[in-house]
């Protein structure tokens, strides 16, 4: 970042993106929309482009850019129109695979990470559990030592692409909750094949983003060799940590561009739109909300970029990732809604696209945590109150 703009190379990644994304046009998205059919041209561009290695490491074939330049990314996406729907689809690559990059052997991270890169392997991650939600500590996934490896039992939930996945990095616990002294403890990382023999994957179905779909998953005996456990045995909380801040920063980046694609539409329907002999935007009933909209999302915008700079200068930067998602899940929800009102009945319509983007809006306001537990932390972490869970 360039004061409170982009630097000239991080304009010219948007600019790139932004080419690539005009190739996929609002009927392809809608098409997605309506049938559930994945975006797999979509991302066998962005995987020709070299941009799903944006934030992998040089040596293991990525361009080895920060979080920053991953933001700029992904938010182009979001904001071409592809809403949550493109942003999702290659979401997992950016910073998914960082714990590899940063924790496996040497070896292993030649082996795994390139084919990432290169879209050969495709990846699910397996984090989230039916009885244990938010609280990972909780999980009841466990992997038990064999003669030949690992034997991994136990059940995912929200597990996004598992349907085309090759590939998934889970979480599982190897030592009994009762047994360690914190109940981060005992926690390991294995990256492993998706044997459809052992693993059972049930789309659930959702309000938005059906081309990407959202699985439970049952996982029974899956054996995993000796390699497949990434890190240190009973250290794969912590690695996870490690991509808690950038998941969240990328989240808030996106909602932000996808909140500023409905208030493109917005404002041009607005312009266009003729009502008793004069464009329905010259009304300050519609000409104000789509006003606000643009004041939140700008600030959202600037405290998201502020937390991706702290990030890549190796600074501590928790309460402005929680704070950046939060912000950018509320002004891109809060701008599609004004979208969808600006378009009076028409916004109803999925001719204008507005709806599925209001649809999807609901997406950063979920996840990857809940707009009360970001509360939490800033109200702990930042303000210094006492813990309320």
């Amino acid at each position: 970042m360039d004061g409170f703009g982009l630097s000239q190379d991080q304009e010219a990644i948007r600019e790139s993106v932004a080419r690539l994304c005009a190739g996929f046009d609002a009927d392809y998205w809608r098409r997605t929309d309506e049938t559930g059919e994945f975006p797999e041209a979509f991302v066998a561009a962005m995987a020709a482009g070299g941009w799903l290695g944006t934030a992998m490491p040089v040596e293991l074939g990525g361009a080895g850019l920060g979080l920053t330049e991953a933001a700029v990314m992904m938010q182009a996406v979001a904001e071409s129109g592809a809403g949550f729907t493109g942003a999702s689809a290659i979401h997992l690559n950016i910073f998914g695979p960082m714990p590899i990059a940063k924790f496996a052997t040497d070896e292993q991270k030649r082996r795994y990470i390139p084919r990432i890169i290169s879209g050969e392997d495709k990846m699910c991650i397996g984090i989230t559990e039916p009885d244990a939600g938010l609280d990972t500590t909780s999980l009841t996934t466990r992997a038990e030592r064999t003669d030949r490896g690992w034997v991994i039992n136990g059940r995912k939930i929200w597990t996004t692409s598992a349907q085309r996945a090759n590939k998934m990095l889970i979480i599982a616990r190897t030592t009994p909750r009762d047994q360690v002294k914190k109940p981060a403890q005992g926690l390991s990382l294995f990256y492993v094949d998706f044997d459809r023999s052992r693993i059972e994957a049930k789309p659930i179905p959702k309000m938005g983003r059906k081309a990407v779909e959202s699985n439970a998953v049952f996982i029974d005996h899956l054996e995993a060799p000796p390699e497949a456990l990434i890190g240190e045995e009973g250290r794969g909380f912590y690695y996870l940590l490690e991509g808690l801040n950038p998941e969240r920063v990328l989240f808030g980046a996106e909602a932000v561009g996808l909140g500023r694609a409905a208030l493109a539409r917005a404002v041009a329907y607005a312009k266009e739109r003729v009502v008793f002999g004069r464009p329905i935007g010259q009304n300050q009933g519609v000409a104000h909300p789509l006003a606000r909209c643009w004041a939140e999302l700008e600030a959202a915008n600037l405290l998201a970029f502020k937390a991706a700079a702290l990030y890549d200068a190796g600074r501590e930067c928790g309460a402005e990732a929680n704070a950046a998602k939060f912000l950018g899940g509320e002004a891109g929800f809060n701008a599609c809604e004004a979208a969808v009102m600006a378009h009076g009945g028409m916004g109803y319509a999925k001719e204008y696209d507005v709806e599925r983007y209001f649809r999807e809006a609901m997406i950063a306001r979920l996840a990857p945590i809940s707009r009360e537990m970001v509360l939490n932390y800033i109200a702990e972490r930042v303000l210094g109150l006492p813990k309320s869970y």
